[in-house]
């Protein structure tokens, strides 16, 4: 029996299947939107999340160092931020530092769902019939290549 993206890539000899960003963007969408309804029980979009999975991984950041890590632009990661704070899940402070810098940091319950949230990721995965070393593969290729064009 074929699989389904054989099916698609058989269907037509030339078509957009052939062009790698093609399924890269398509794949992309797939998992965005395949954890949609993992992160209503949250009320977090899937830039919400890549935000907080940020923060849970390190509490307090700048938001010029949270940009570099989601590799979301400073235009898209501001309301995104501000969203997250008026949900009482972060909190932007003044830089004991510098005042003239902002630290974000994570609030008691921005860090309470941490645990919870991060099992959507296996949750994901158990929805896929790829491989664990092939998942990982994937992952490694995609941060290659996204050295590569960076």
């Amino acid at each position: 029996m074929k699989s389904g993206y054989q099916d698609i890539e058989q269907s037509n000899a030339v078509s957009l299947s052939d062009n790698v960003c093609f399924a890269l963007y398509t794949a992309s969408n797939a998992l965005i939107r395949a954890y949609r309804p993992l992160l209503e029980q949250y009320d977090l979009t899937y830039p919400q999340y890549l935000v907080m999975q940020s923060l849970w991984f390190e509490s307090e950041t700048s938001l010029t160092q949270l940009s570099k890590v989601t590799r979301l632009d400073m235009g898209t990661l501001t309301p995104i931020v501000q969203r997250l704070e008026l949900k009482s899940l972060l909190k932007r402070c003044v830089d004991v530092n510098d005042e003239r810098k902002k630290v974000i940091s994570l609030t008691e319950e921005g860090l309470s769902m941490k645990q919870d949230a991060l099992l959507l990721k296996q949750k994901l995965l158990d929805k896929m019939k790829m491989s664990a070393d092939d998942i990982e593969q994937l992952r490694t290729l995609c941060l290659g290549m996204l050295l590569d064009l960076s």
